[in-house]
C-alpha cells in the first residue's frame, strides 16, 4: 500500500513539475489592434472589444489584447499595410477598405446580390473562402494572416433627403457608398466617395453629399442620419451581409504556439456567431424609434429598381473579372458555390410571404 501510494504521489508531482516547463513554452503575446469602426457601434466594432475582453481568459493569460479606437493608433485606411510591415502585429477592419489595392477584396466583404450571412460563412470556413481569402494576401504580397472575425446582416441600401422614384433621381448625385456596390451607383450616374463612420454626417451636414448608406438602422441611427435624411431605403442590394478580418502580421503569427493560434480561431468564430445574433436582436426596436419619433420613412425599392441594379451589378461583376485574373478567380469559385447551394436554398426555406 506505502508502495502505491508512494508512486502515486511520485507520479503527480511529477506531472505538477511537468506543467510550469510546458508552460514556459508559449510565450505570452500583445495584440495592439487598431480598428476601422468605433467599439461603440454594434456588429462593426463593438465584436472586437467583446473578443478583446475575453481572450486573456480563454487563453489563459499568454494572450492580451488592447484595442484602439480608430485613428487613435493607424488610421482605418492604413490599417492592412502597418500589420503587413510589422508597424503593429494586428488590426480589426473589413476588406473591402483595400479594394484601391486589391480588386479582389471586396469579394470578402460584402457582394451585391450576394450570399446572405448563412452561405457566406458556408463558403468562408467550408468551401473554398477561405483558403482564397489567404491567398489573396500571399499573392498580392501582404505579409498578413487573416481570420474571419465577425459578421452581419443585411444593411439598408441608402438615406436620402427626397424619395427616389426612378434611376433619373440618382444622376448627379452625390453619396457615400461602400465597396463593389459603389461602382454600380457609378454607373447609373452617381458620384461616390467611401467616408469613414466618423465623417459621413458631417458632409452631410455641409452638403459636401447628397446622400449615403453605412451599415443596419440600429447603427445608422447612432450616427444620427435621421436628422438630415428622411427616407431610409431597403433591401441592402449591396450588401446582403458584411464579413469582418482580423489580421495579425504574419512572423506574429507563424511565432505564436498551436495552443493561442487555436484560441484566436476559436474566439474569432465565437465573436463571428455574436455578432450576427446581437445585431439581429436590435434592428426592429431602431426601425420602430426612426418611424415614431425621428420621423424617418422605410421605403423599399421597386422592382424595376431592384432588377435595374441587380443587371448594373452583373456588368460591373463582369468587367471586373475581366481586368484581374485572381478577382475571376474568386469570383467563379463562389459562383460555383452558391449555384450548388441554391439547391437547398430552394427547397429548405419558406417563401418570405408564408414566414
Amino acid at each position: 500500500m506505502r508502495k502505491t501510494v508512494t508512486s502515486v504521489l511520485l507520479a503527480s508531482a511529477m506531472l505538477l513539475a511537468a506543467e510550469p516547463a510546458s508552460a514556459a513554452k508559449v510565450k505570452p503575446v500583445l495584440l495592439k489592434v487598431p480598428i476601422a469602426f468605433a467599439t461603440k457601434l454594434p456588429g462593426l466594432g463593438s465584436t472586437i472589444k467583446w473578443i478583446g475582453e475575453r481572450i486573456q481568459t480563454a487563453s489563459n493569460g499568454s494572450i492580451k489584447m488592447k484595442v484602439y479606437e480608430p485613428k487613435k493608433l493607424v488610421a482605418p485606411f492604413e490599417i492592412l499595410g502597418a500589420v503587413s510591415s510589422g508597424k503593429i502585429n494586428a488590426g480589426y477592419a473589413t476588406a473591402g477598405y483595400w479594394a484601391g489595392k486589391i480588386p479582389a477584396a471586396p469579394l470578402f466583404s460584402a457582394v451585391p446580390f450576394g450570399p446572405e450571412a448563412g452561405e457566406y460563412l458556408a463558403w468562408l470556413w467550408h468551401g473554398n473562402g477561405g483558403k482564397l481569402y489567404q491567398e489573396m494576401y500571399d499573392q498580392a504580397g501582404f505579409n498578413v494572416h487573416v481570420e474571419v472575425c465577425g459578421i452581419i446582416a443585411p444593411e439598408t441600401s441608402g438615406w436620402f433627403a427626397k424619395e427616389i422614384k426612378s434611376v433619373e433621381d440618382l444622376k448627379g448625385m452625390k453619396m457615400r457608398f461602400f465597396g463593389l456596390g459603389g461602382q454600380v451607383m457609378q454607373k447609373l450616374g452617381v458620384s461616390t466617395s467611401l467616408l469613414p463612420g466618423g465623417e459621413i454626417f458631417p458632409a452631410l451636414e455641409k452638403k459636401a453629399i447628397d446622400a449615403t448608406e453605412f451599415s443596419m438602422p440600429a447603427i445608422d441611427k447612432l450616427l444620427g442620419f435621421h436628422k438630415l435624411a428622411k427616407n431610409n431605403y431597403f433591401p441592402g442590394w449591396h450588401q446582403q451581409a458584411t464579413v469582418f478580418e482580423l489580421l495579425i502580421n504574419k512572423d506574429t503569427w507563424n511565432g505564436l504556439h498551436d495552443s493561442q493560434r487555436m484560441v484566436i480561431e476559436l474566439i474569432c468564430k465565437a465573436g463571428t456567431a455574436d455578432s450576427f445574433a446581437y445585431t439581429e436582436a436590435i434592428q426592429a426596436d431602431a426601425m420602430k424609434t426612426n418611424v415614431e419619433k425621428n420621423g424617418v420613412t422605410n421605403r423599399y425599392w421597386s422592382d424595376d429598381m431592384l432588377a435595374l441594379y441587380k443587371k448594373t451589378w452583373d456588368e460591373v461583376a463582369a468587367e471586373q473579372a475581366a481586368k484581374d485574373a485572381f478577382f475571376k478567380k474568386v469570383w467563379d469559385d463562389l459562383s460555383a458555390f452558391r449555384a450548388k447551394y441554391d439547391i437547398w436554398e430552394a427547397h429548405a426555406f419558406l417563401p418570405r410571404a408564408k414566414r
